[in-house]
C-alpha cells in the first residue's frame, strides 16, 4: 500500500515550462526580499548610522507589510486580468514573490494584531517564511499534496486515505506543520506518526498519564526541539529583545 504513494521528483524538467520558471522565480524573490528586509531591520536595530531607513518615534510609520500587499495586488491583477506572456509572466511572479517576502516578514503582526516584531511572538514570522519555502520548494520540484500513484481508482483512493490518516494522526500529536508537509512528502508524516506527541496535544492528554515515563520523555524532547528551533529562528531573524507589547505600542527600531 505504501508503495502505491508516488513522490517522484521532476528535477530533470524543472525549468521546462513557464509555470515552473515562474514558481522558481517567485520562491527565489520571496527568499531574497525576506533576507534583505531582515538584514535591513537588524541594521536599523543595531543603530548603524549610515544604513538608510532609521526612523524616530512619532509621526506616521508605514510597515513594509503594506508595500508587500501592494506588490502582491499589482502582480495578482496582472497575472489574472492581463495574463501576460513571457517574460512579463515571470516578472509578475518575481514581483509577487517580493511582496510575499515583505508580507510574511511581518506575519506575527497580522497574526497577533500587535507590533511584536522583536518580541518572542515575532519568531512566528520566521516560521511562516520557512514553512512557505518548504511547501513551495517541494511543489516546484514535483511534490503535490496527497499525490498517489497507481493503475486503479481503488489504489489511488486507498493511498490518499492512508496518507490522510497519517497526517491526521500527526496533527493530533500536536505537529501541525509536520502534518501539512506530510501531505506533500508522505514519509515525513510516516516518521512523525510513530514518534512521541508534543505535550499538551490531544494525543498526549489522552495517551500519556501524568507522571508517566512517556510524558517525561515528551517534555524533555520538546525542550530540546524548542531550543534548537529558537537557535535557527534567532540566526535568521535576530534574537528577541523586547517583552510582548500592549495594544497601541509601536516599534521605533524597524
Amino acid at each position: 500500500m505504501l508503495g502505491a504513494v508516488s513522490f517522484e521528483i521532476n528535477s530533470g524538467n524543472l525549468l521546462d515550462t513557464a509555470d515552473q520558471r515562474a514558481g522558481l522565480i517567485l520562491l527565489g524573490s520571496m527568499l531574497l526580499s525576506f533576507g534583505f528586509i531582515r538584514f535591513s531591520t537588524r541594521m536599523i536595530r543595531a543603530e548603524v548610522s549610515w544604513w538608510p531607513g532609521n526612523v524616530s518615534p512619532g509621526g506616521l510609520h508605514i510597515h513594509h507589510l503594506v508595500f508587500g500587499i501592494v506588490f502582491m495586488m499589482v502582480a495578482g491583477f496582472v497575472g489574472f486580468a492581463v495574463e501576460p506572456s513571457s517574460p512579463w509572466f515571470e516578472i509578475a511572479a518575481g514581483l509577487f514573490g517580493i511582496g510575499m517576502g515583505l508580507t510574511l516578514d511581518e506575519f506575527a503582526l497580522w497574526l497577533h494584531l500587535e507590533d511584536v516584531y522583536w518580541s518572542d511572538e515575532g519568531r512566528s514570522s520566521v516560521d511562516a517564511v520557512i514553512f512557505a519555502a518548504i511547501i513551495a520548494g517541494g511543489y516546484i520540484v514535483g511534490f503535490t499534496p496527497l499525490d498517489a500513484g497507481g493503475d486503479s481508482t481503488l489504489a489511488i483512493v486507498s493511498s490518499v486515505v492512508l496518507n490522510l490518516a497519517f497526517c491526521a494522526l500527526v496533527a493530533l500529536k500536536g505537529k501541525i506543520s509536520t502534518a501539512v508537509i506530510g501531505m506533500f512528502i508522505p514519509p515525513v508524516a510516516w516518521v512523525a506518526a510513530i514518534r512521541l506527541a508534543r505535550p499538551g496535544s490531544w494525543w498526549a492528554k489522552r495517551r500519556y498519564a501524568p507522571g508517566s515515563g512517556k510524558l517525561a520523555k515528551a517534555d524533555a524532547r520538546k525542550i530540546r526541539h524548542d531550543r534548537r528551533a529558537r537557535r535557527v529562528q534567532d540566526l535568521i531573524g535576530g534574537a528577541p529583545s523586547l517583552p510582548s507589547p500592549g495594544p497601541g505600542t509601536r516599534r521605533s527600531d524597524e
